[in-house]
């Protein structure tokens, strides 16, 4: 799923975008302020968002919280069972921080499909293109 979303947000037809990769753990608040927008990728473990995306937040929300509002994000998530709570986190965390969704979130249960996999790249690039300059 990641490998689709990078590759989408990639496309050689996406010009004037730098898609940067920070693993959940060692994002820092100065790498979520230099971004223009982002793309969220989490399995939902026991139906809340991994601890690494949980601790991401917790350690750069208020150090951002003034600075990146308005900017566009997506979501995918991956879970064997519900995710209805770590949508309902990530949603509230990102209304919290102002930010904007810009794409559908792309939510896979059970082994990626090729379906899942067109979905992630149509996030990659649709978030991707929004920042086009």
């Amino acid at each position: 799923m990641f490998d689709a979303v990078v590759s989408g947000a990639t496309d050689p037809e996406i010009e004037g975008v730098e898609v940067i990769r920070r693993a959940a753990l060692s994002v820092t608040a100065a790498d979520m302020l230099a971004a223009d927008g982002y793309i969220l990728g989490t399995p939902a473990n026991l139906g809340y968002m991994s601890g690494a995306l949980k601790h991401a937040f917790d350690t750069c929300y208020y150090q951002i919280l003034d600075s990146t509002k308005g900017r566009p994000f997506g979501c995918y998530l991956h879970g064997n069972q519900g995710t209805e709570g770590a949508e309902k986190a990530i949603e509230s965390i990102t209304t919290g921080l102002g930010w904007v969704k810009s794409a559908e979130t792309v939510v896979v249960s059970e082994k990626p499909t090729k379906d899942d996999r067109e979905a992630c790249w149509e996030l990659g690039g649709t978030i991707a293109a929004q920042l086009m300059v």
